[in-house]
């Protein structure tokens, strides 16, 4: 079945018993991929069927897990306590098995639960449930469903407390990536971050996986196929509204989901001057996956050369927490060369890791990967560049998605559309 890519090796013939996955064409357009694997692992997805909401506590530990069916109980049927007094609001995702293989013009994602030899290992990490806003007395990042002033969303700013533009119980805004990254620290160890290039890279591909779909904005639909497989996508999310509508949605709008993939129709509050209603998307548990806010996203950045210097777009990750850093490449590793200018993805480099950044680009917004590229480069000697995904209600529309990305600002911008996600990560990646 082809070469794994950075190995060199032919792959081995696995059990088609042991992984499910997709495959694509890099020339084809269509976004939609070929199941690959065993069948019935596409049904029954061992891998994402376990990715289940909790309250996890500062030491790592799980309190309790929610109700599948409804985030506000208890998976025993008692009510839950979100307001962050039993811990944070988490989506827990598995061990997860991945292998990425590049045949001729074919590319391939292999999965499994199970550790198969040549796969990487996943651990199993924890990702928020909600959009993170802050503890305001105490800087910590935060998930929780708490419309008290002590966490307030949005820029702080009280002066719509008590009106329908309140940002009393939603996500913060107007933080630099290096504050975000400070604020997570603070729960307690490096083991806690805001959203990282890991965990999004993770629930990117158990997307693909299980939707067989690189265009996420299509349509939901909850039927499943005459084979019993997934299909559609997770809306056009949050992203049909203007740039006054920054920090609109409330933390734990899907908490009538559970655990489950679906969308909440979210009426606008009559302040924001909108008219209608908001599509809010859940994937197994993780809100607003993409759109509504930009993402600042830790562990990967971009060093991008003039043209009268290098003139490329060098792409580096570190995948240990415990040794990102504000300034310079050190432990972070390269995994590829970025394009050099704005468009719709149509390659990512993937390589050995599975990496979602682009490649190349000229795709459209139904083609290929469906997401757009923001990029920049300087006039002269080199920008240090840092991440944020998904897009929002600025600069969202069909440019959103889970492939979308801006690597286009330091890390210590800020900007009122971009917010982060509060994670988890006990254990780093493991090649077996």
């Amino acid at each position: 079945m082809g070469l794994l890519i950075g190995m060199g090796q032919i792959k081995s013939q696995f059990a088609f018993d042991d992984f499910y996955g997709v495959e694509w064409d890099i020339t084809v357009s269509n976004p939609k991929l070929t199941r690959i694997g065993k069948d019935e692992l596409h049904k029954s997805l061992p891998v994402q069927s376990r990715m289940r909401r909790c309250i996890l506590t500062d030491d790592g530990k799980v309190n309790y897990y929610l109700d599948a069916n409804n985030s506000t109980l208890r998976d025993n049927s008692t009510a839950a306590n979100l307001d962050g007094s039993h811990g944070m609001v988490m989506v827990e995702l598995p061990d997860t098995y991945v292998r990425f293989e590049a045949d001729g013009n074919k590319r391939r994602c292999l999965m499994s639960d199970k550790a198969l030899p040549g796969f990487i290992k996943w651990s199993k990490d924890y990702v928020s449930a909600y959009e993170a806003t802050v503890e305001r007395a105490t800087s910590k990042l935060a998930c929780v469903v708490n419309k008290t002033a002590a966490f307030r969303g949005g820029n702080n700013s009280e002066i719509h407390d008590f009106g329908g533009k309140t940002f009393l119980g939603k996500p913060a805004t107007n933080i630099s990536l290096t504050d975000f990254r400070k604020y997570a620290r603070n729960r307690g160890s490096v083991e806690w971050n805001c959203n990282t290039y890991h965990i999004h890279r993770k629930l990117w591909w158990l997307y693909a996986v299980e939707y067989a779909n690189f265009n996420s904005q299509d349509n939901f639909n909850a039927q499943l196929t005459s084979n019993g497989y997934r299909q559609g996508g997770l809306s056009n999310g949050v992203t049909n509204l203007s740039s006054t509508s920054i920090s609109c949605i409330p933390c734990g709008t899907t908490n009538k989901l559970g655990n489950k993939t679906g969308i909440v129709t979210y009426t606008m509050p009559l302040e924001y001057g909108e008219i209608g209603t908001t599509n809010v998307p859940s994937y197994r548990g993780v809100e607003n996956i993409f759109g509504h806010l930009w993402k600042w996203t830790d562990g990967c950045k971009c060093m991008a050369y003039a043209d009268s210097d290098k003139g490329v777009s060098e792409f580096y990750v570190c995948d240990n927490p415990a040794n990102y850093t504000s300034s310079g490449i050190t432990n972070y590793e390269l995994r590829g060369y970025l394009p050099r200018a704005v468009g719709y993805v149509k390659e990512i480099i993937l390589g050995e890791y599975g990496e979602i950044v682009p490649l190349t680009v000229g795709a459209g917004s139904t083609t290929y990967f469906c997401d757009i590229f923001y990029t920049d480069t300087p006039s002269s000697g080199v920008y240090e560049l840092s991440p944020s995904f998904g897009g929002g209600v600025l600069y969202g529309g069909a440019d959103a998605g889970l492939a979308c990305v801006a690597i286009n600002s330091t890390e210590s911008s800020l900007y009122p559309y971009m917010g982060s996600r509060l994670c988890f990560i006990p254990e780093v990646v493991q090649i077996l």
